[in-house]
């Protein structure tokens, strides 16, 4: 088929020859795109295009034609690597966004971790964050021995009487647990550093 307007097609008139109405290259080389004929004329040959088309179903002929312009135009830009050029660079930067997913999503993971842990707050603190376990707890154990001592001096207050005995007993209760987390004394001096209050 020629191509509109009896105008002959991109392939015939840059090979100087009529343009018949069978014409293989008429459909897929317009007249009004030059350079898509003449760029794979340069790489291809026209000869070998010819043959190329004639082999395939015309419904494999378009897709056939846009390949071999991509090719032959990246051909003529880096005539050493062609579309293998672009190609390997697209899968570099693939690999490369592929692994700061994996970092994004490692990130992301040990954020969900320490919320899960440290769902709990001293004051300001969350649990887990700026402090250790041990020291959590021994906070935990003060803040509750300093609990009992005032709902214990508050119910003897209350009821006129004052027990010293019971009253020593009950707080030496709530300090118990928390011999294990006191420090050993240094060897030469005495150990300053205790968790009751001062």
């Amino acid at each position: 088929m020629a191509s509109s307007s009896n105008s002959p097609c991109a392939a015939c008139k840059f090979l100087r020859r009529k343009c018949q109405p069978e014409c293989v290259f008429a459909p897929y080389f317009p007249p009004d795109q030059p350079t898509k004929f003449s760029n794979v004329h340069k790489v291809f040959g026209a000869s070998n295009v010819t043959k190329l088309l004639n082999d395939l179903h015309p419904h494999q002929r378009e897709d056939a034609v846009n390949s071999l312009a991509y090719e032959a135009d990246m051909r003529l830009r880096d005539p050493v690597y062609g579309c293998v050029g672009v190609i390997s660079l697209l899968q570099h930067q693939l690999r490369q966004l592929q692994i700061d997913l994996t970092c994004a999503k490692s990130e992301l993971s040990k954020y969900q971790n320490v919320g899960i842990t440290g769902h709990g707050f001293i004051g300001n603190t969350p649990m887990g964050i700026g402090l250790g376990r041990d020291q959590f707890f021994a906070r935990e154990q003060q803040m509750m021995m300093r609990s009992n001592y005032d709902s214990e001096m508050a119910r003897l207050g209350a009821s006129g009487a004052y027990d010293a005995s019971l009253l020593a007993m009950n707080v030496s209760a709530s300090i118990g647990p928390l011999g294990q987390f006191q420090q050993q004394p240094r060897a030469g001096g005495d150990d300053r550093r205790s968790i009751g209050p001062a």
